[in-house]
């Protein structure tokens, strides 16, 4: 009886089954002007369903068979509609042609409709260059950087730092890339911009709580940047000039509708006005950086893409007898190759390096300093469209880091011994795997993992320490020989019930590992700040993060309404012994100590997308703490980045044709630091004397910035644009560093200096396109 039952239910089964015999419609979605791919495009049909492309303009959809309308599209693009019956499995490659800018709905917003309330994915921004470009930057000069930091739960480092913080972590926990080549120091001019070329780039995306399980290696954020991939169908030539920079960007084909190429380069030129000063010292000094991005991509048939991409970035600076220069250098290989109309391949080869070498002259010595950390990445990554419920992201990750942490060489009459810290060796692997599940039409489910696995190697000598910060032994190890292994599983899980079309709730818990650590005894994130990786003492920093949101689209989605709770936990945080010395010490366990964190805070997101006047208010109330022994008496301290209150506000206004005008102001709590408590004397010498650790608090910063564009020429083979704009436009003294010394009028008396940066800083720049 039960066995014929069985056999009852599998014959109904495989009834339902054939009757809903299912087909594929795939292909890959482009720019019909420039034939770049286009990333996160949608494809919908007239019942309902619908997918996006991926980061390779690459889509598959998964049908009954039967006939349905199909539509194709994405932001700044005109929509293409078609008929299509399903009775087979289709490939059709689609070319939406660009969209004719309408003034009643001018739209802002970097994807598609209803982005923030289907998908699973929480804590994620994306923006385009369309929208950054209106955004009144320092100098004029377009950054990315700078416009992430205008976004709820990511603060900036401050007035000359291109750095940020992202949900209570610091400045090194976040993973930034370039065409998926690391960039460990992503700033120009000591932090005032980035090492971003806003005409070289692509596609902005930032993952600042869950991100997905392609991703590791940091713990509070991603900023995936790519780059254009030139266009194949005609050339083009773009560039500007500003106050203290000019840039050109070439793109074209090389092989028509096959093959093209992007070359793009920016310098500024400060220095060049430096021979005019009457100051000698001046005049023998240098100050300036340039940046070049290159691209090559071949389609070699319809299953194979080719790209080499690379970037190289160096600034030099130069005053009197000190001299510093830094750079990075990053290298993409990458093939996509389509298996067939569910599967979808992509290998990478990726080379990344960043130095920096410090020399410092003068009539009896000549010292240079040299640190470096450079990686070979392999990435194999696979995406399956498994059924039209599930798609599945799996693949590798192998990196293997070489960090020489510092050498020091001099020469002269009085020259010092050169001093080398030992290179440091690792090996960085790890497994992913990701399934998108759609439960049902209001659930949805994103799971997976991602197992990491660092290999600590030799050679070299690594040390025990006691808990004084003694070395107790030291072990010598052979070339390639393991010192340690690290293995850390690091689950993902998050889901999206939607209420309504136009409203979700959201849950995720991701766990991230770090391996990699930066020291620094600089508030501002310098260039000179050194990168070590996990030894035998220092652990891997593991971080839990807990998200819930509720998301809100109204007015005919002409608004988008978010706000997001966030709690996070950290093991393995490293900060200073009181007086430590990182950069001459190779025992560096020595001078560190290690504790946990913990983060929470509560973000509100408001954004209008369309019409005339578009822009953003972004909310953030947070907490950062951290817990180490040996510190502020083993209590809880406030971490350096923690900040109460962070506001910004961004606004735009499309004025007729010409003229575009833009504002954003921008208000967070002063920075945590350690002010002095107290005052003794040695030797007819000050020494001030500190308790607890970040204590006390910076003045809170706030600024306005105002910028305008008129548009010149607009017209099918030129264009070109004035960009004016005033940076801190009511003159705020924004304190940058606040030092203490002896009052010179009354010796008994201490006295605090305020240093600020920046106020009432105007520019202008012409912007030009030859197409």
């Amino acid at each position: 009886m039960k066995r014929g039952l069985f056999f009852v239910v599998f014959f109904i089964v495989s009834l339902v089954v054939y009757s809903q015999q299912k087909f594929t419609l795939s292909g890959t979605i482009r720019s019909e002007r420039t034939g770049e791919t286009i990333i996160n495009a949608s494809i919908r049909t007239d019942k309902g369903e619908g997918v996006a492309s991926n980061e390779y303009g690459f889509y598959s959809i998964i049908l009954p068979a039967g006939e349905y309308e199909i539509t194709w599209s994405a932001v700044g693009f005109e929509p293409v509609t078609a008929g299509v019956t399903l009775n087979t499995d289709i490939s059709r490659d689609v070319f939406l042609p660009d969209e004719v800018q309408n003034l009643e709905n001018v739209t802002v917003s970097a994807t598609g409709k209803g982005r923030t309330i289907t998908g699973t994915q929480m804590g994620v921004e994306r923006l385009t260059i369309k929208e950054v470009k209106n955004i009144p930057m320092l100098l004029g000069e377009r950054d990315i950087l700078k416009a992430i930091q205008l976004l709820p739960g990511i603060k900036p480092a401050g007035d000359g730092n291109s750095g940020f913080y992202v949900r209570g972590g610091s400045a090194d926990q976040n993973l930034i890339l370039l065409d998926e080549g690391q960039v460990y120091n992503a700033s120009h001019l000591l932090g005032f911009f980035s090492t971003f070329n806003s005409d070289a780039v692509k596609d902005i995306t930032v993952y600042k709580g869950g991100m997905p399980a392609q991703y590791g290696g940091r713990l509070s954020s991603v900023l995936d940047v790519k780059m254009n991939e030139g266009n194949n169908q005609n050339y083009e030539l773009s560039g500007g000039i500003g106050l203290i920079s000019a840039k050109l960007n070439l793109e074209g084909p090389v092989q028509k509708g096959r093959s093209s190429f992007l070359l793009s380069g920016r310098r500024t030129y400060a220095d060049a006005f430096v021979p005019l000063a009457r100051d000698t010292s001046v005049r023998n000094s240098r100050l300036y950086f340039y940046d070049y991005n290159a691209k090559l991509n071949f389609k070699l048939n319809e299953r194979n893409n080719i790209y080499v991409s690379g970037y190289l970035g160096r600034d030099h600076l130069k005053l009197d007898q000190f001299g510093i220069n830094w750079g990075n250098v990053t290298g993409t290989l990458r093939w996509n190759h389509i298996f067939n109309n569910r599967l979808f391949s992509n290998t990478s080869f990726i080379y990344s390096d960043f130095d920096y070498n410090i020399n410092i002259n003068n009539e009896n010595n000549d010292l240079d300093i040299y640190s470096k950390i450079r990686d070979l990445n392999l990435k194999q990554e696979f995406q399956w469209y498994a059924s039209s419920g599930h798609s599945l992201r799996f693949g590798l990750n192998s990196i293997y880091h070489k960090i020489r942490p510092g050498e020091v060489t001099s020469s002269g009459t009085t020259s010092y011994n050169n001093f080398y810290l030992q290179d440091r060796y690792s090996w960085d692997n790890a497994l992913y795997i990701t399934d998108t599940w759609k439960v049902s039409p209001r659930l949805n489910l994103t799971y997976g993992a991602r197992l990491s696995s660092f290999s600590v190697l030799g050679a070299g000598d690594f040390y025990n320490i006691d808990e004084n910060g003694r070395v107790t032994d030291t072990l010598t190890y052979s070339k390639g020989q393991v010192v340690k292994n690290y293995l850390n599983p690091e689950p993902r899980l998050a889901a999206s019930f939607i209420i309504n079309p136009s409203t979700s709730v959201k849950g995720s818990y991701v766990r991230n590992v770090q391996n990699l650590h930066l020291m620094s005894n600089s508030t501002t994130g310098a260039p000179t700040d050194k990168w070590l990786a996990s030894t035998n003492i220092i652990k891997p920093e593991i971080a839990d993060l807990f998200s819930l949101g509720w998301y809100k689209n109204f007015s005919e989605n002409r608004y988008e309404f978010s706000t997001e709770l966030y709690y996070k936990t950290m093991q393995n945080q490293i900060d200073y012994r009181a007086g430590a010395d990182v950069f001459t010490n190779d025992a560096i366990e020595s001078q560190i100590l290690f504790g946990k964190g913990r983060a929470y805070g509560w973000e509100l997101f408001l954004k209008k997308r369309t019409g005339k006047a578009t822009g953003w208010i972004s909310y953030t109330l947070s907490k950062t703490e951290r817990k180490i022994e040996g510190i502020s008496e083993g209590e809880w301290y406030n971490a350096r980045q923690d900040r109460t209150h962070d506001v910004a506000i961004v606004f735009n206004y499309q004025l007729g044709r010409k003229w575009n005008l833009a504002a954003n102001w921008i208000y967070y709590t002063g920075d945590a630091v350690t002010f002095p408590n107290g005052k003794y004397v040695i030797d007819n010498q000050i020494v001030f004397y500190y308790t607890k650790r970040n204590a006390d608090r910076m003045p809170a910063y706030h600024r306005l910035d105002l910028g305008a564009t008129w548009l010149l020429k607009d017209r099918e083979k030129f264009s070109s644009e004035l960009a004016f704009s005033l940076f801190n436009a009511y003159g705020r003294e924004n304190p940058y560093l606040i030092s203490f010394r002896q009052s010179e009028t009354d010796p008994s008396r201490t006295e605090a200096v305020k240093t600020s940066l920046f106020k009432f800083v105007p520019s202008l720049s012409y912007n030009f396109k030859f197409k």
